[in-house]
């Protein structure tokens, strides 16, 4: 069978950004009729095709994936192919500039000195989880095109600016599919996990504090200046270095915020696989993004604690509180219990329903409605992760979410 890719149409052709495309939500009637998004000759040539045929079901006996494990793991494939780029920023700025893997990287001296105030060996561990998430989507995308399934093409709306800063792949400005200069990060994962409630049995569990409007990158040189010494805590209260210790200690709950989103994604999806080898896939795959929330959900805690807590963005005025210290937390009208900032382990939880159970440590959310693929876009607009990106890219990666959203377990 040939191999197709569903894929955005060229830029060029494409409606004006939104304004608000984070308040989006899936039509209705794409839940039942999801169009197909079908590559041409070429990346530069791919358009979309608003009448185009429905994808054909393929019986699982032919060998074959059926359509629904085959929407399971294009979403998979888009969510990997988001991550990884924005975890390939993150690595040409703050990644490991020797690694025993790959090319030298040229890195961003002063972000690195300031991602290593969270951990020393920060720089490797974001070269491991970039190399971790561009493995993941090249291996979904070759398993769906070996066996004769459409697979998922970005390319045509890589169009983001990006950052200019000393030690980005100059090549590739103007060329991204993330933002990752402005964000407005959710914290609510931070309290969720050591809180004893579940948001899928209707609990609203918000985050200790707020990041809004806040790069997690620096946007040019002016951010991070080459001549500008960024020293191990405490931080002085100059205004440079405390515009770049605030943009690593974003990227430091950025980086637990995504990988949470993949920790709850990855099982909402193989809850409604068929073939025993998706399933497998997908727990496999989805074992690794667990590995990475509980890695990343320890170095945010030390953005919030003594002897880094207290640093605040000059620009942006984004503060990052002490969340172990008792007079913080009366201020921000917070329980130790639930900011304590070593305490990384989930607490159990109430689990499946509210009485007659006892709690139990588990992954939440794992719902579909709080948790699968729709979720996961929404959430990662509202992150403004796809800010400046067209109409079209939204519609496109709705229609992939509703898909999976939409599979049933056979």
């Amino acid at each position: 069978m040939k191999e197709k890719t569903i894929s955005g149409q060229n830029p060029s052709q494409t409606q004006p950004a939104s304004s608000d495309i984070q308040s989006k939500a899936p039509n209705s009637s794409t839940a039942v009729a999801r169009r197909s998004f079908i590559k041409g000759l070429g990346v530069v040539g791919a358009t979309l095709l608003p009448g185009a045929a429905l994808l054909k079901a393929q019986s699982s006996s032919s060998g074959k994936l059926s359509k629904g494990d085959a929407d399971l793991l294009r979403f998979a494939l888009w969510a990997e192919l988001v991550e990884s780029d924005l975890w390939t920023q993150y690595n040409e700025l703050g990644g490991a500039t020797a690694p025993n893997d790959g090319p030298a990287n040229p890195g961003n001296p002063p972000y690195i000195a300031a991602l290593q105030n969270l951990d020393g060996d920060m720089p490797q561990y974001i070269t491991d989880n970039n190399d971790d998430e561009l493995s993941h989507a090249a291996f979904l995308d070759a398993y769906l095109r070996a066996h004769g399934a459409e697979s998922v093409n970005l390319d045509p709306f890589r169009i983001l600016q990006g950052s200019t800063a000393t030690g980005v792949d100059k090549t590739k400005i103007g060329k991204r599919l993330t933002n990752l200069l402005s964000l407005n990060v959710n914290l609510n994962w931070y309290t969720t996990y050591r809180s004893g409630q579940n948001p899928d049995l209707g609990a609203i569990i918000n985050g200790p504090f707020t990041i809004s409007n806040q790069p997690a990158i620096p946007l040019n040189d002016n951010d991070t200046p080459p001549t500008v010494v960024v020293p191990t805590p405490p931080i002085p209260s100059t205004s440079a270095v405390q515009r770049i210790q605030a943009i690593a200690n974003t990227a430091g709950f950025h980086f637990a915020f995504i990988e949470q989103g993949g920790t709850s994604l990855y099982p909402t999806l193989a809850l409604k696989a068929t073939s025993e080898e998706v399933l497998r896939i997908l727990l496999s795959i989805g074992g690794v993004e667990i590995d990475h929330f509980s890695l990343w959900h320890d170095k945010a805690g030390n953005a919030v604690s003594q002897p880094l807590a207290g640093v605040t963005d000059p620009e942006t005025k984004s503060t990052f509180p002490d969340l172990n210290d008792p007079a913080t937390l009366a201020q921000l009208h917070l329980q130790l219990e639930l900011t304590q900032t070593n305490k990384i382990q989930p607490e159990p939880c109430a689990f499946l329903q509210t009485q007659g159970l006892p709690a139990c440590s588990i992954i939440r959310p794992t719902s579909t409605q709080l948790g699968g693929a729709v979720a996961t876009v929404k959430s990662f607009a509202a992150d403004g992760l796809f800010t400046g990106l067209p109409d079209a890219f939204f519609n496109l990666s709705m229609q992939l979410a509703t898909a999976a959203d939409n599979v049933k377990r056979r």
